[in-house]
């Protein structure tokens, strides 16, 4: 398991470390575009809360840092962002826990490939899937629905994808270590986001939320990355885009995440 980077390999000769990375992400990706579940769940479903939204709401208007936007445009960077925690976290979490239960992480271990390949190739096929979803989203909403964001806060909203879906990949990790069984990771994922995604203005404008529910999803990183991902379409904003606040608490979860999982993460089957 041990070799060196750079002008040496890791793991196998002739491997380098962006190669075996690379090499891991690819096959992680056909898994995901093999599952059909997956694909319907974390590809279609988005597409399909945004047509909803859009439709159901898009002439009317919201508030939204003094501004009056159209709910369109609050709803595409709202869905963005439960695409990018479906892509990164749901997704993850029950792939993974099946995984681990049926014996393939034990095995994958096994192989002469560092850990830490296994689990970033996994990391870069959400951070890639959750790129896939936010720009087909985005051409839904800018064709369909008027919703644009600028080229000036365009920097701004990627960085927000990325950063949202590395950081739920490191919360995906650590919920899997409290996951026993792969019958028990879709409904107990489910319990954890959906209600997230109501008191954090997913599906509910958080004006029309409350305090103290707003307040309760602050400490949660499904509100951060929503507001994140909203900054950049902010109408006549001043400023780049950047939400260095709510990136800042999206990073320290997914310190936190990671370092849980470093702690409790274990390979072998968990529930025999």
């Amino acid at each position: 398991m041990t070799g060196t980077v750079g002008a040496g390999t890791v793991g196998r000769p002739g491997r380098t470390a962006v190669a075996l990375l690379a090499h891991q992400a690819r096959y992680d990706a056909l898994s995901f575009l093999r599952n059909r579940q997956a694909r319907v769940f974390t590809l279609a479903l988005p597409v399909l809360l945004l047509v909803i939204f859009s439709s159901a709401l898009g002439n009317s208007t919201i508030e939204v840092a003094g501004t009056q936007i159209k709910q369109s445009t609050y709803y595409l960077p709202a869905i963005v962002a439960l695409g990018t925690i479906s892509a990164s976290f749901v997704s993850l979490v029950i792939s993974v826990t099946t995984q681990r239960e049926s014996g393939i992480l034990k095995r994958r271990r096994a192989a002469p490939v560092p850990a830490w390949v296994l689990i970033g190739g996994r990391t870069v096929t959400a951070v890639c899937t959750a790129g896939v979803i936010a720009t087909l989203l985005l051409v839904i909403g800018s064709a369909g629905y008027g919703a644009t964001v600028s080229g000036r806060t365009l920097p701004a909203l990627a960085v927000a994808v990325v950063t949202g879906a590395v950081t739920f990949c490191a919360v995906g990790y650590a919920l899997v270590t409290f996951i026993r069984s792969a019958d028990a990771a879709q409904p107990l994922v489910q319990i954890v986001v959906l209600p997230l995604y109501f008191i954090s203005g997913v599906f509910v404008p958080s004006d029309r939320i409350g305090t103290v529910l707003t307040d309760i999803a602050k400490v949660f990183p499904v509100y951060h990355l929503r507001q994140a991902l909203l900054k950049p379409f902010e109408p006549h904003a001043a400023t780049a885009g950047f939400a260095v606040g709510d990136l800042a608490i999206l990073a320290a979860w997914a310190a936190l995440g990671l370092a849980v999982a470093v702690l409790r993460f274990r390979w072998q089957p968990q529930g025999r």
